[in-house]
């Protein structure tokens, strides 16, 4: 879709697929070493993601807050 599509009314969400081409790629040039490291750094890297992703739909899901605002009398 682009962005002079009608259909589109606000900003594209990332597309994650280039994110994980990249991560296949830098696997594939590990050496094999590594390989059992380069599995713990993107474990770790998707479950910091998926803990980013939990807050942000818990944020979604509280009311707006109104903002406080306070009188000051003008003399």
């Amino acid at each position: 879709m682009s962005a002079e599509d009608p259909r589109h009314d606000g900003p594209q969400a990332p597309d994650p697929a280039a994110l994980f081409v990249l991560l296949d790629g830098m696997r594939r040039l590990a050496p094999r070493e590594l390989e059992g490291q380069f599995t713990n750094l993107v474990r770790e890297f998707l479950l910091t993601l998926r803990s980013l992703i939990d807050w942000y739909l818990e944020r979604l899901d509280q009311p707006d807050r109104e903002p406080e605002v306070e009188g000051i009398r003008i003399d």
